[in-house]
């Protein structure tokens, strides 16, 4: 099969997620050709390593760009929409012209839904890992504790207005869109209420080669894995090590893929105020990652209302347990007492289920063991690339 793989997105989750995507595709046989405009994030798993080629096209802002942005859609605060577009739509002239079977697009770091699908004219499938959030209450209330260069009443109406257009220019994209795949039947729900679109689950992989268990002895301490922003629950993490009694409490690692320095000041003082060992790490190789899953004695995942997540599967492929807050798509990929713990958003329950795996080592030792098992059964690469091509195959027989 020849396949045309659309992106563009930033590093982290869903970056990973492509990646492992197209490295399934190209090892059982098919040709997988990338194109990107030049705001993708191609620094983090570069698909030029696996792909049979990666076409980069240059997002240039135009004056014309400048004006339609301004007039069409949103002022060019982040970027020119209207440039984005034409790029996005000169990437999808280019495909439409050549004979792949299939083309697999992935989200914009801008747009969510990409201009992309707009113009494609080819069986296409697009994987949305979730619509955009900015409309969620709990976003906004959080965002509150660090966006402090504007008035408040300034951040209120541009927030009003930009969320707006925002969501608009979201759904008219993916209104083209005749085969949505996503992550999770969390997500599912969540592009029902946003687009009133259908979309089917296909859940994500982990690749077993990279993340494993390694022989390695266990130190006193737990890890969390994310971007350095509030979305991420660090804070929640650092107030619940705080109840738990000093002569066992860990040491807490941090690692980002992206750091909002003003968040990482915050967390720091926090950790310092409730007594908590505190270090924040970024932009480390797989191989250090690893070994850090395999040292840490538990992973930690608060998140607020993460769509799926692939940090606990990572743990798990280690062979570490997670205590995670049970909201969000991680319901679907844990199993509470077999893999790990899930437990209400509070943080003394947090920190009493942490204490206990922290004490009962034999227990944390099971149920390691219980979670490499789950990985094995269902939640490998090689599970999640065989899921994406039924689907790819599916499409390209119902959108004839």
């Amino acid at each position: 099969m020849k396949i045309a793989v659309f992106h563009n997105l930033p590093s982290g989750g869903g970056k990973r997620a492509l990646y492992g995507f197209v490295n399934y595709l190209t090892k059982v046989g098919h040709l997988v050709d990338v194109y990107v405009p030049s705001t993708a994030n191609e620094d983090f798993l570069p698909l030029r390593d696996i792909a049979n080629e990666v076409n980069v096209f240059s997002m240039k802002t135009t004056f014309v760009g400048l004006i339609n942005s301004t007039l069409r859609y949103i002022p060019p605060i982040r970027i020119s929409l209207g440039d984005l577009e034409r790029t996005e739509k000169e990437i999808a002239d280019v495909i439409n012209r050549q004979d792949y079977d299939v083309v697999f697009s992935n989200q914009d770091q801008y747009t969510m839904s990409p201009f992309f699908l707009k113009f494609i004219k080819k069986t296409t499938v697009y994987y949305c890992h979730q619509p955009s959030r900015s409309r969620e209450a709990i976003l906004q209330n959080i965002s509150q504790n660090i966006d402090r260069n504007y008035p408040q009443w300034i951040r209120r109406i541009w927030h009003k207005y930009s969320i707006g257009r925002s969501s608009e220019i979201e759904k008219e994209n993916a209104s083209f869109s005749r085969y949505i795949l996503t992550n999770s039947y969390f997500s599912r729900e969540s592009i029902l209420r946003s687009y009133g679109i259908n979309s089917f689950v296909s859940y994500l992989g982990v690749d077993t080669e990279v993340f494993k268990p390694l022989k390695v002895p266990k130190e006193n301490i737990v890890l969390s894995v994310g971007s350095c922003s509030p979305l991420k629950g660090f804070d929640f993490i650092i107030n619940s090590l705080g109840y738990i009694d000093p002569k066992i409490r860990p040491k807490f690692v941090i690692v980002s893929n992206s750091v909002d320095i003003r968040w990482k000041g915050y967390l720091e003082q926090l950790a310092i105020k409730v007594s908590v060992d505190l270090e924040i790490t970024s932009l480390i190789q797989d191989n250090e990652l690893v070994l850090l899953y395999n040292k840490a004695k538990l992973v930690l995942y608060t998140p607020y209302l993460e769509p799926f997540g692939l940090v606990p599967l990572e743990a798990m492929a280690c062979g570490t347990p997670v205590v995670a807050v049970k909201e969000g798509g991680v319901r679907e990929s844990m199993v509470h007492n077999e893999t790990g713990l899930l437990t209400e958003r509070d943080e003394v329950m947090f920190a009493e289920a942490v204490t206990e795996l922290l004490l009962y080592e034999k227990k944390r030792e099971s149920m390691g063991r219980r979670a490499i098992e789950a990985i094995q059964d269902f939640w490998t690469l090689e599970h999640a690339g065989e899921r994406l091509l039924n689907h790819l195959n599916h499409a390209m027989e119902v959108l004839k």
